[in-house]
């Protein structure tokens, strides 16, 4: 049993080494033309800043997939791609008029290895993404991301969202 515990800490860790971004940026620029984004996929760059000092190192990217995947269920993808430096990611968020899912990077991990609706993150970290029961096809929402630091600032990364119709 604490070679499981042990097991959950140190994926629990590695991923939020990825995430964070604490990796530092890479030796070989912006280009990425080895992971080239599904056609479907939807991005954006928008940042809120509790600070007034900010600057373009303070940009959030996140890339949302919704491409169909040869899983059961009703799920999206996600991959946090940058990160201001100092900054975490520390919740994750679905918002509707009907309808709140907010889960914190643990409940994420924890979802990821036992299959739980709402956000996750695999064990690995290799995949994230938000699961979700199929009445909510076709809701319209926001997905909502939020960053921290260790001095307690928050960074918010929003986006407008129809969840996939069609069953995976």
């Amino acid at each position: 049993m604490n070679n499981k515990k042990f097991i959950y800490i140190i994926s629990a860790l590695c991923t939020l080494l990825m995430i964070s971004g604490c990796a530092g940026k890479s030796q070989f620029g912006t280009s990425d033309t080895v992971n080239a984004q599904p056609a479907e996929t939807t991005q954006d760059d928008s940042t809120t800043l509790d600070d007034d000092s900010a600057s373009t190192d303070d940009e959030i990217l996140i890339i949302i997939d919704q491409t169909p995947k040869p899983i059961e269920g009703n799920s999206f993808d996600f991959v946090v791609k940058q990160v201001p430096e100092g900054f975490a990611l520390a919740e994750m968020q679905w918002i509707t008029p009907h309808t709140i899912i907010a889960d914190s990077v643990q409940d994420a991990i924890e979802h990821g290895a036992n299959g739980e609706h709402g956000f996750y993150i695999s064990g690995d970290g290799q995949f994230s993404g938000f699961m979700y029961l199929d009445y909510m096809r076709g809701e319209e929402g926001q997905v909502v991301f939020l960053f921290k630091d260790a001095q307690g600032n928050e960074l918010t990364w929003k986006k407008e969202l129809t969840l996939s119709q069609s069953a995976n």
